[in-house]
């Protein structure tokens, strides 16, 4: 046996670099685990960005209301630059600055929504100014959404509590203002080509 293993001789087996030494290949358009890794990373510093952003942004409209109600409610506006700009508590069935009272249930659906799809856009995340503005979105309309599922009328129809009053403009409050920023700033980056994968487009 030994003997017919001699002449027929034995095939060589290439070692894991390859029979010249060589690293083996990668798949083409393939990226390492190093790569995939990384990407993930930033990905995941971007998602805690936007996270980061949507709590504080929550909270202070949360607390805000809070203290409108337990301080504010049924009390006169306080002025804060004469007639410029007054705190003025005020209940909104409506959308943000009192628009579509008759609509309060739509407008709960609608903020739901936007909650599902900021979501879903986070995994494909990698772009800090997006996740900015998806952060305030997100906090803006979870603070409106707390309102509608937990204040008076009624789970889902429940008015929204406004207490910034600007002269000759609608009272609005945080989420309101939150919301409208990360609303500009999509615009912004819209308009300069940036997505919220990090790559940018020119038309």
């Amino acid at each position: 046996m030994a003997e017919a293993e001699r002449i027929i001789g034995t095939p060589d087996i290439p070692d894991a670099e390859g029979a010249d030494g060589a690293e083996p290949e990668q798949p083409a358009g393939g990226s390492s685990p190093a790569e995939g890794e990384g990407a993930n990373g930033r990905g995941g510093k971007k998602v805690l960005v936007l996270l980061v952003v949507a709590v504080l942004a929550y909270l202070l409209d949360l607390g805000s209301k809070m203290l409108v109600v337990a301080k504010l409610e049924h009390e006169e506006p306080i002025e804060i630059f004469g007639e410029w700009l007054k705190f003025d508590a005020i209940r909104n069935a409506g959308a943000a600055f009192g628009i579509g009272e008759a609509f309060t249930f739509i407008f709960t659906a609608i903020a739901a929504v936007v909650i599902v799809v900021i979501v879903r856009l986070a995994r494909k995340l990698y772009s800090l100014p997006w996740a900015v503005a998806l952060g305030l979105l997100l906090g803006g309309a979870l603070g409106n959404l707390t309102d509608r599922i937990f204040r008076a009328p009624g789970v889902f129809e429940g008015a929204v509590v406004d207490f910034i009053a600007p002269a000759h403009f609608a009272v609005f409050n945080l989420a309101d203002s939150a919301i409208v920023c990360g609303g500009i700033l999509i615009v912004i980056l819209s308009f300069k080509g940036l997505d919220p994968d990090g790559t940018v487009h020119k038309d």
